[in-house]
């Protein structure tokens, strides 16, 4: 999109990606395109994205906007282009217009690069609106995710991350359908520079058996899998249209544990959903600790009009929030006490910033040496709040 904007010699546009995922999410949004244009009312201001997508005539009617772009049209050059006709170039997403996951040239000599290698998803959980963002599920071949990531190695990534909406799904698509366990050793194989690689979430009802073989014997896929759980109640589960259930979350985590010992797991959890007890969410806080979950993405429940969820008794607002920061607390919790086991251990460190940087389990870390890119064997010392010290191994 950047690209696009300065080719069509927009030089001062502001373009907004805008999120759906939450009512709050939309809300900023809106906040921020204002403040953009009483900051500068001669920029012009695009706004694109999902909540664009699902929702154009409400941003095109604000008037601080110039031209609303959908998740299909924001990659294309042509819509960046001076236009006198209508200010809203959105089509719909579910149509074959909405192609694959367009790959990037480079992300700016990060250490850390993010390939979206699947996009859509064909699921409709009750809570979720995304599908209407962004189509039904699509992947990348696996030739072009190989090239991207060796011109991102080039230019001085050393670690990769897989993304998608619904990444678990990846390859349902294409021409023999493979999974995602292959298509992953595939990279590795075809790529033997790349020297760390990590996954987005994934959905724990969809982890193929050639995964689950990466994740027990191969180095360079790093030991840190987050899975898209929402809830610990199986009638929430069930609720949400969901594919697992309680008893299936602890099953894989313990797998996943005997394949490979100390792996640290995370999880997307959502506070408040629609019938919700006080039963039921106690069931989502413990199951925080029967898990063993450490890295915890925590959304307080939001409903989206247009989804079933949306016409479900709805609880209260304060209520929802308290049992976000519920799970949140003891999110917080598992992190010191992860932290705290690994204070002595030595492993690689991918210095992402000048004294700051990740492990291989994805805890952050700060050390005294290093240069951004370079892959740093330390031993952690301390504990400092959320944040490891560590100290160069000799």
């Amino acid at each position: 999109m950047r690209d696009h904007a300065a080719a069509a010699g927009l030089e001062r546009a502001v373009i907004f990606n805008t999120c759906a995922v939450t009512v709050e999410a939309e809300r900023q949004a809106r906040q921020a395109i204002r403040r953009v244009r009483r900051a500068d009312p001669e920029a012009r201001i695009i706004v694109t994205g999902c909540a664009a997508q699902i929702d154009p005539a409400r941003y095109a009617a604000m008037p601080e906007v110039d031209r609303v772009i959908g998740n299909a049209e924001k990659l294309e050059a042509a819509s960046f282009l001076p236009s006198d006709t209508t200010p809203i170039a959105v089509n719909d997403i579910m149509s074959a217009r909405a192609t694959a996951p367009h790959l990037i040239a480079g992300f700016n000599g990060r250490a850390r690069a993010f390939v979206q290698v699947q996009n859509g998803c064909d699921h409709r959980c009750t809570f979720c609106i995304i599908p209407y963002g962004r189509g039904n599920n699509r992947s990348v071949p696996l030739g072009e995710i190989a090239a991207q990531a060796r011109a991102l190695i080039a230019g001085g990534t050393r670690e990769l991350v897989l993304t998608g909406v619904d990444l678990s799904s990846y390859g349902r698509d294409l021409p023999g359908k493979p999974e995602l366990g292959q298509a992953v050793r595939r990279l590795l194989a075809a790529v033997p520079e790349l020297r760390r690689l990590r996954l987005s979430s994934l959905d724990p009802a969809v982890i193929d058996a050639d995964l689950k073989s990466l994740i027990a014997d191969e180095p360079r896929l790093m030991p840190h899998i987050h899975l898209s759980v929402q809830a610990g109640d199986d009638m929430i589960l069930k609720r949400m249209k969901r594919r697992h259930n309680r008893a299936d979350i602890l099953n894989l985590t313990a797998e996943l544990r005997a394949l490979r010992p100390g792996i640290a797991l995370g999880a997307d959890l959502i506070a408040g959903f629609p019938t919700e007890s006080d039963k039921m969410f106690a069931g989502t806080l413990r199951l925080i600790t029967e898990a063993g979950f450490t890295w915890l993405h925590v959304f307080p429940y939001s409903p989206r009009a247009g989804t079933p969820a949306a016409r479900m008794p709805q609880l209260p607002r304060s209520l929802i929030r308290e049992r976000a920061a519920l799970l949140r607390q003891a999110g917080d919790a598992a992190v010191i006490e992860f932290l705290d086991s690994q204070v002595g251990r030595v492993q690689d460190i991918l210095v992402e910033k000048a004294y700051s940087g990740r492990s291989v389990h994805y805890a952050p870390v700060r050390l005294a040496g290093g240069s951004p890119g370079e892959v740093l064997a330390a031993r952690a010392m301390r504990r400092d709040g959320p944040v490891l010290i560590a100290e160069a191994a000799v």
